[in-house]
């Protein structure tokens, strides 16, 4: 083959480091993006963060009668400092002159027009005015709470024991789970105990541990709070909170009865077979069961769980003469400028090290910027789209809800459905109906009879109200449903309705029955 050669013309798309790190951006939610802003400011000195004050601006003080008093920043020795050296004085010598002999013209014993208990009502000692709203304790926030063995060791510390009793009641309490109940068995326990035992201080006077002995220490630390603790099973764990109940308790006997020896045919939902157990009537039946109800399957929740997860809109939609505006959550991320200062040191023609450094810095810094103002003007326009289509959704709830998927939204707003992808992970819209992920809005079509197209979510919203609304005694049935919905004209077939119905965590029909 003879060698030619040819012009040819072509588009191309090439991910240039600009566009990856736009792309990059458009896909971190609010918390990865606040760190990702935190390490370009702390890697590019051409990057900082906007001051809450701009420069220049007078420092708030008492004198002044500033509208929030004394804000954040202000520093009274700075003040005064400043204040004596506009006088004319030293801050060295007379300064230090002057304080002496205000001091000493202080009398020691001054009126006061408070009391300590009208400052220190409820709480600890806290920087703020009572009764405002940043009226919160920093260290209640930041720190982790008391955990449920935790809890358990410091209230067996308070019992008086022996060393072997505190050991067993050690092994206890390492074996007892986040629910509060027993993970093993007195057995297990008392192998345990026997193995540390004999390795320890008291290895001269070392004595087998019996079985018994393992239960004594169990009864005592099943006495500790919460109530239900340290319980082998669920019968057990219910009896220790009914035996803790004041001995006067309408149907205490008959819920003591139901839980030691029916409380497999209370989990079936039996209660013809219950009212014949315990020879009592089904409205007696109803408040025993109600009784139980009051009680806590897992005692070691109340003590330990999870920290709190909040979560930090990225849009407001907000009703405004009856429109729905679109705004973006200006709080969410730390706003970011150039460094004035360090821009100005650039010079054009200078191509020394230091120079090219600044200048490769300061186009890092811009091409940041931009891929921040790009982020956030996508993330704008995909939100308004959403809300232009799920408006029903905002007006009359999820039963509103319009079919929707990412190529509509890709479509009018002109962007790649991979795109819309990024946007709307991890980000969410804060409604008046609520906080959202922008893909809640994004939900699959069922056909109607009529020819039409319901969204999946308003079925599930449907199923919602439906299992509300149902006779407790004879609760709706997966088939029950389907007809019910194929009544209105949507097609769903009875395994459709129980995948939307467990998506909603709604159990199933023998599990919902209940005494009225």
């Amino acid at each position: 083959m003879k060698p030619t050669l040819s012009l040819k013309l072509g588009q191309q798309l090439t991910m240039t480091p600009q566009l990856q790190q736009a792309i990059r951006l458009l896909q971190l939610s609010t918390l990865d993006l606040q760190q990702e802003i935190q390490m370009a400011v702390e890697s590019n000195p051409m990057l900082e963060l906007e001051d809450d004050f701009p420069e220049g601006a007078p420092v708030s003080t008492p004198e002044t009668g500033t509208a929030g008093g004394e804000e954040p920043g202000y520093d009274e020795s700075t003040y005064e400092a400043s204040a004596y050296e506009a006088s004319g004085y030293e801050t060295s010598g007379e300064l230090q002159t002057l304080d002496d002999s205000r001091a000493a013209s202080i009398p020691e014993d001054l009126p006061i027009d408070t009391q300590w208990d009208d400052i220190f009502q409820n709480g600890p000692v806290s920087g703020t005015s009572s009764g405002s709203d940043d009226d919160w304790d920093l260290d209640q926030r930041n720190t982790s709470g008391t955990s449920l063995h935790d809890h358990l060791r410091w209230q067996l510390n308070l019992c008086h024991l022996s060393d072997l009793d505190r050991i067993i009641g050690e092994a206890i309490i390492d074996s007892i789970d986040d629910d509060g109940l027993l993970a093993c068995s007195v057995e297990e326990l008392c192998a345990s105990v026997n193995e540390h035992y004999g390795t320890t201080e008291f290895e001269d006077a070392f004595e087998p541990v019996e079985t018994d002995e393992v239960v004594a220490v169990l009864k005592r630390i099943q006495q500790l709070e919460p109530a239900g603790i340290g319980a082998r099973d669920l019968a057990e764990c219910l009896l220790l909170q009914l035996h803790q109940l004041p001995a006067g308790t309408p149907w205490l006997a008959e819920a003591e009865l139901l839980v030691s020896k029916h409380l497999a045919l209370l989990g079936e939902r039996d209660f013809p077979s219950l009212v014949r157990q315990l020879r009592i009537p089904e409205s007696a039946l109803a408040e025993v069961v109600h009784l139980i109800q009051t009680l806590n399957p897992r005692p070691g929740g109340t003590i330990a769980g999870p920290a709190p997860e909040y979560i930090v809109p990225d849009v407001f939609v907000i009703r405004r003469s009856n429109r729905w505006v679109v705004e973006l959550n200006g709080d969410a991320t730390p706003r970011l400028r150039i460094n004035d200062t360090y821009a100005s040191l650039i010079r054009r023609a200078d191509n020394s090290n230091d120079n090219v450094y600044l200048k490769d810095h300061l186009q890092e810094a811009r091409w940041f910027l931009k891929s921040l103002q790009s982020r956030n003007e996508t993330l704008l326009k995909v939100a308004s789209k959403i809300v232009e289509r799920q408006r029903g959704f905002l007006e009359y709830g999820p039963e509103a809800m319009k079919p929707l998927v990412l190529a509509d939204i890709a479509d009018a707003v002109s962007m790649h459905e991979s795109t819309i992808s990024r946007v709307t992970n991890r980000k969410y819209m804060h409604t008046p109906r609520g906080i959202f992920e922008l893909k809640y809005f994004f939900s699959s079509h069922v056909s109607t009879h009529a020819g039409g197209e319901v969204s999946s979510t308003a079925i599930r919203a449907i199923i919602k109200k439906l299992t509300a609304e149902e006779n407790p005694r004879k609760p709706l049935s997966d088939q029950k449903i389907a007809a019910i919905l194929a009544d209105q004209n949507i097609v769903v077939a009875r395994r459709t309705v129980a995948k939307y119905r467990e998506s909603l965590a709604i159990p199933p029909s023998s599990d919902r029955k209940r005494l009225v």
